[in-house]
């Protein structure tokens, strides 16, 4: 049982071992302001949590997340029970809700909305996604070593597109660029061939406005808004055409497409999730392209800058020896806020991890918590108590991905009884899930994170050091300075993490959702008080701060007297450069 122990501003008070009785505050009725997501309350949220699922990419459970919606239903608890999670990246998939042309599948929906409603009822925020990769499985024939997901049968029939080959490629994501018939497709795609785009967005259209009609006011609230179309490419570039112009002349209009599609469909005040082009942030130089809609100005608050972030040099096996370290992702990661603050709208990176297994699957503890790490700020561990006016916002994030079958499959490859794939994720190779069914294939202390999910106020600084492992090594980033020994002793060892925010009268508190297993001292200059995984902090304007630490044994009225006065010291640093 978690003990919070609260440093009050004049005492020192000790919180009961039992949760409070106080519910969890609603985050729901989200939107965009100032850059950042913002609840029914008026606080600053940060989303955090999992794909559901990479399943959407196989047929075995036609196109759906998942077999029923007690599996479901099981996710969802499980996931919240073992990360704290509160939102989740929802696929969908063309291929289901439309098999043959014009005719939208009720009964598909139907799975799908009550699959949904299983997150949805259990409190988190859902993200649908319009799901594709290399376009749709259909342009694969049956003995390729690779498959696709997304378009419906019907639409490769009437393109009638060359034989696929993506040649020498050793990995799926060659295909992109490589092979024949995903380019021309993809190329048809954008330019409207035979009215595919017309049809693509008319069906959207229609299940989006199912998902209204069929979910409560309750938690059609609970809907993020809309990703209309994973990783996007050209397929083939026009003649003079550059990944910049097609960004503004191909991608921007057909988003705006879409968001007219969606405020016909009932969803007016729901951001659309949008996506650059796919290689816009590529670290591997010769796969990278310009782009993150440099041409488009301020979006505004009916869109969100959506990203997604993979190592490319780590998963290569060539370009990067060795493990990530501290800071590893800043730039990136510091990249894809300024671009948001550029286009004057919030971000989130609704994919990003490293594979599980395979040559470069060493690396993967030191790249999730250096990705993770880079969510939280943008500064490195080393840096973040000197310069924590430079922290930046604390990004929304969903990891790929959460896979209840995962290393359990029965999938028949591009159809082929004879090639049925059982292992892993069960599609070109893949191993991303951090569950097998609904255990834990990582560490808990990477996955179950302290963070601000929701601020009443202004969020200027924040850092984890999770002291998740690699191996039987842990891996601290983030040791607290020597100028602060009060607070260093209270850490010690253990997990901590540190909230500055200028704070704001609200009707709800400031709430860190707390990892399960986290034995918690707070620090403060407010009350702190417990509601199940949540720590709460009143709503009160002013600076403020909050050290949550995992101490080895309970600090003495003095140690923590003399941590609230270093904090208190330290903390207005954090204002500089801020507003």
């Amino acid at each position: 049982m978690r003990a919070l122990i609260a440093v009050l501003a004049a005492a020192t008070a000790v919180l009961s071992t039992a949760p409070a009785a106080t519910a969890v505050t609603e985050t729901r009725g989200l939107t965009v302001h100032n850059g950042t997501f913002v609840d029914g309350h008026g606080r600053e949220v940060v989303l955090r949590g999992f794909n559901i699922a990479g399943e959407v990419k196989l047929a075995e459970n036609g196109f759906l997340p998942f077999a029923s919606t007690a599996d479901a239903q099981a996710s969802a608890a499980a996931m919240r029970r073992l990360t704290g999670a509160n939102a989740v990246r929802f696929m969908i998939s063309w291929a289901g809700v439309e098999p043959v042309k014009g005719q939208v599948d009720t009964g598909y929906l139907t799975k799908l909305t009550d699959q949904m409603r299983a997150f949805l009822d259990a409190g988190f925020e859902v993200l649908p996604d319009y799901h594709q990769d290399l376009y749709s499985r259909y342009l694969f024939n049956t003995g390729s070593w690779y498959s696709g997901d997304g378009a419906p049968k019907w639409v490769v029939d009437q393109g009638h597109y060359p034989q696929e080959s993506c040649g020498l490629c050793v990995h799926w994501g060659q295909n992109v660029t490589n092979n024949g018939a995903v380019t021309a497709a993809t190329s048809d795609f954008w330019h409207n061939a035979n009215g595919v785009q017309d049809e693509f967005v008319n069906q959207a259209t229609q299940t989006m406005r199912y998902l209204h009609d069929h979910l409560t006011a309750d938690e059609f609230a609970g809907l993020a808004g809309m990703d209309p179309w994973n990783e996007p490419f050209a397929g083939r570039y026009d003649s003079n055409q550059t990944s910049q112009s097609w960004e503004q002349t191909v991608l921007w209009p057909f988003f705006q497409r879409f968001r007219q599609a969606m405020d016909t469909a009932g969803w007016p005040d729901k951001p659309a999730f949008v996506e650059p082009n796919m290689f816009w942030n590529a670290n591997i130089s010769f796969q990278k392209q310009v782009g993150g809609f440099l041409d488009t100005g301020a979006m505004g608050a009916r869109y969100v800058f959506n990203t997604h972030f993979y190592d490319e040099l780590a998963q290569s096996g060539v370009f990067m020896p060795g493990k990530a370290g501290d800071g590893q992702y800043s730039n990136d990661f510091g990249t894809i806020r300024d671009r948001a603050t550029a286009l004057g709208t919030a971000a989130i990176v609704t994919e990003f991890g490293h594979p599980l297994t395979g040559n470069t699957s060493d690396k993967t503890p030191t790249v999730d918590k250096a990705m993770y790490q880079a969510l939280d700020s943008r500064l490195s561990g080393a840096n973040w108590w000197s310069h924590p006016a430079q922290s930046g916002p604390v990004l929304s994030g969903t990891q790929w991905h959460w896979d209840v079958y995962s290393g359990q499959h029965h999938e028949l490859m591009n159809d082929n009884p004879n090639k049925v794939q059982t292992t892993a994720d069960a599609w070109n190779g893949e191993d991303y899930s951090a569950v097998q069914g609904n255990q834990l294939r990582q560490d808990s202390r990477l996955l179950d994170r302290l963070y601000p999910a929701a601020v009443a106020g202004h969020t200027l600084a924040f850092t984890y050091e999770d002291r998740s492992r690699d191996g039987s090594q842990v891996l601290t980033w983030n040791p607290v300075p020597g100028s602060m020994p009060a607070t260093s002793t209270i850490v010690g060892s253990g997990r901590y993490g540190v909230l500055v925010w200028q704070g704001s009268a609200s009707d709800a508190p400031t709430e860190l959702h707390v990892p399960a297993d986290m034995n918690a001292v707070v620090v403060s200059d407010l009350t702190a008080s417990r509601a199940g995984d949540r720590l709460q902090l009143p709503a009160t304007p002013g600076l403020h701060y909050a050290l949550v630490a995992e101490s080895a044994a309970t600090p003495s009225d003095a140690q923590l007297a003399a941590a609230r006065a270093e904090l208190a010291r330290w903390a207005p640093s954090a204002t500089a450069g801020n507003s």
